[in-house]
């Protein structure tokens, strides 16, 4: 964002403004230092319990935040709105991240590291990621993919989104790749494009069985599967899952 943002080294009062981000600073060892969180930050579920809430990714209780004093507040240009990062900016110490890639996601990981205090850690944690993913083995003839996050109207992930990365990297070939960010589609061109799997993610919309079934009768000959955003669209410390889960994908759409 070509902002300078200067914090106390290390900081000691930190607010994470993103779920992923969030549960990058408990694996990072940072609890102690985390005094807030959104409401949507779940992981790691036993430990952000006890953390002040400070509203949503989308829509933050600024009065919260002042309360809580942060020396230190995560975010990112994508999930969180402008108009509430700008008021906190002139307030407090704010890092946003922008994230599309997998190397976006390690620059991301081993920053937050350094600027915490905690660069061997973050060191160990990229590593081990990236040993991870090295072991994705691409299929030789790529299926075609519709990934779907949204409901009424239908949203899909298209190019420059972490989704698409991770689509990638598994080998799959995203049929809406020649769009930008998150489209507005419809049923008929979703039909047109003939993909040989679509994707209903958990997140942010929660897609059910009973969207499988719809998508199932307009597309009979595609493969309709629900799958867990998460693994596509957190680009934090829980990247270390990722790699087995589409692994475990892989292996259920060849069975059906």
């Amino acid at each position: 964002m070509g902002n300078t943002v200067k914090i106390p080294f290390p900081p000691t009062r930190i607010i994470s403004l993103v779920p992923s981000q969030t549960e990058l600073l408990f694996d990072l060892g940072l609890e102690e230092k985390i005094v807030g969180v959104t409401k949507f930050c779940v992981h790691p579920a036993d430990k952000v319990k006890s953390k002040t809430k400070i509203g949503g990714t989308k829509k933050f209780n600024l009065d919260k935040i002042r309360e809580l004093k942060p020396d230190l507040i995560i975010g990112n240009i994508e999930e969180n709105y402008p108009e509430g990062i700008s008021i906190l900016q002139k307030e407090f110490p704010v890092w946003m991240s922008d994230i599309s890639s997998l190397p976006d996601a390690y620059a991301m990981m081993l920053e937050i590291a350094r600027l915490a205090d905690r660069e061997v850690n973050g060191t160990k944690l990229v590593e081990e990621i990236k040993s991870k993913f090295s072991t994705i083995l691409s299929p030789s003839n790529s299926n075609r993919v519709a990934y779907l996050i949204w409901k009424n109207p239908f949203m899909v992930a298209a190019e420059e989104t972490f989704i698409h990365e991770m689509l990638t990297v598994c080998g799959w070939t995203n049929v809406f790749a020649n769009q930008k960010r998150y489209p507005e589609v419809n049923m008929e061109e979703i039909m047109a494009l003939g993909p040989d799997l679509i994707f209903l993610s958990s997140e942010p919309y929660p897609f059910s069985e009973q969207h499988v079934a719809e998508f199932q009768s307009f597309l009979p000959k595609s493969k309709v599967l629900l799958v867990d955003g998460e693994y596509y669209s957190w680009y934090g410390s829980r990247l270390l899952l990722a790699p087995n889960y589409f692994k475990m994908l892989g292996q259920e759409i060849g069975k059906k």
